[in-house]
């Protein structure tokens, strides 16, 4: 099975993970099966209603009760999407910081990560998409297992042998505290990892580390085993608190690190929709519309005077008022305010593209401070002619 994570599918097909988008803050991820329901407060919808449908479409039913319509879409994973719905097994890394890293480190076909540790694998998905291949680690043994399965429900468990069927498989996962034990993958750890024959341990080589640990300075000296040797090597460490990020510096001046920066990501989210053009015309005949109700409302409170004024019986002015009340044409729709609803976008009207932003800027999850390290600086040359024909 590919990953749904590494490929692109035009059309929703039964064993499809696929997500189920019900509104902005409300995202299931659920299995397409033939006779499969998907149950929410809205109503039940049949899994058959999707397969054959291409992916993104609006899936409608008809709500019990009071015979209204309620409908989801239903989207393909990508590790943004699932960041939003995956379940939190512990805090996690959200795109704004995710997406940052590893453009700065600019992940590619050619990066080797180290993640540690693992928690709910939002990062994860996002590095096993843009990295050759991921190393995660995870100490908690019931998160490991969790982890470890979910990977291979997402088709992202392989070996790291480029030659196999199975390259696109590129996450290792690792049960271990690399606090206290290092990152060496040996044939004895729990692990992931497919041994080849007469292979006693893994060659890590990475050439980005992301750090998400309560102490990641007892961590740090356990990287110099695992990192490439010829390149310059990127270290991410992800720390919610500025005395973490006190301590971590330390360590990566102590160990040799260089280029050190610490960033705080805040970001705005920004909503786009279509708004219909307001134009003097338009203008013009909201005025003129104004004008006339307001001269039918004065004719109308003369009228009721009036007939104050004469005693007119309770019935007699009922229907008096009912008989002398002139019809007023219904208004067109207000571009200026209330009044007729129009779906956006018809075809009848003009639309401007305008996008609406937040307010406020998100508040602080974590620290990220960033490090670089070359452990040997003379020129592989063998190395560099490999890595100009992979690119080419």
């Amino acid at each position: 099975m590919n990953s749904v994570f590494s490929e692109y599918k035009d059309f929703i097909q039964e064993g499809d993970l696929a997500l189920a988008w019900i509104s902005r803050n409300n995202i299931k991820a659920i299995t397409i099966e033939k006779d499969g329901v998907f149950n929410t407060r809205y109503g039940s919808f049949l899994h058959s209603g999707m397969i054959g449908k291409p992916y993104g479409s609006q899936i409608a039913i008809r709500t019990k009760g009071n015979n209204k319509f309620a409908f989801i879409h239903i989207l393909q994973p990508t590790p943004e999407l699932w960041t939003l719905s995956l379940p939190h097994r512990t805090q996690i890394v959200y795109t704004p910081d995710s997406s940052y890293i590893m453009q700065r480190f600019n992940c590619g076909p050619n990066t080797r990560v180290i993640e540690a540790g693992t928690g709910s694998g939002s990062f994860s998905h996002a590095f096993a998409r843009s990295s050759n291949h991921l190393f995660t680690f995870e100490f908690h043994e019931v998160r490991y297992e969790q982890a470890l399965e979910e990977f291979q429900d997402h088709g992202l468990i392989g070996n790291d042998d480029a030659k196999s069927n199975e390259a696109f498989k590129n996450v290792t996962i690792t049960h271990r505290d690399v606090c206290e034990n290092g990152f060496t993958i040996k044939q004895t750890d729990k692990t992931s990892y497919k041994f080849a024959e007469g292979e006693d341990e893994v060659k890590i080589n990475a050439n980005v580390v992301f750090l998400d640990l309560p102490a990641p300075w007892n961590a740090i000296p356990n990287l110099d085993q695992v990192i490439s040797k010829n390149e310059k090597v990127g270290v991410c460490c992800f720390s919610p608190c500025i005395e973490q990020v006190d301590k971590t510096i330390e360590s990566l001046i102590g160990n040799g690190w260089t280029e050190i920066e610490m960033v705080e990501i805040q970001g705005k989210q920004y909503e786009a929709r279509r708004q219909m053009e307001r134009t003097l015309d338009d203008a013009l005949i909201r005025l003129k519309d104004i004008k006339s109700r307001k001269l039918e409302g004065v004719e109308r409170r003369k009228r009721l005077l009036e007939e104050t004024m004469n005693d007119i019986s309770h019935e007699e002015k009922t229907e008096d008022k009912d008989s002398k009340r002139p019809s007023v044409a219904k208004t067109r729709y207000n571009p200026f305010g209330k009044g007729q609803r129009i779906k956006e976008g018809d075809s009848n009207y003009s639309w401007l593209q305008v996008t609406k932003v937040e307010s406020e800027i998100k508040s602080h999850t974590s620290y990220l401070t960033f490090a670089y390290k070359t452990i040997s600086k003379e020129r592989d040359v063998e190395l560099v002619s490999k890595l100009i024909e992979n690119s080419g």
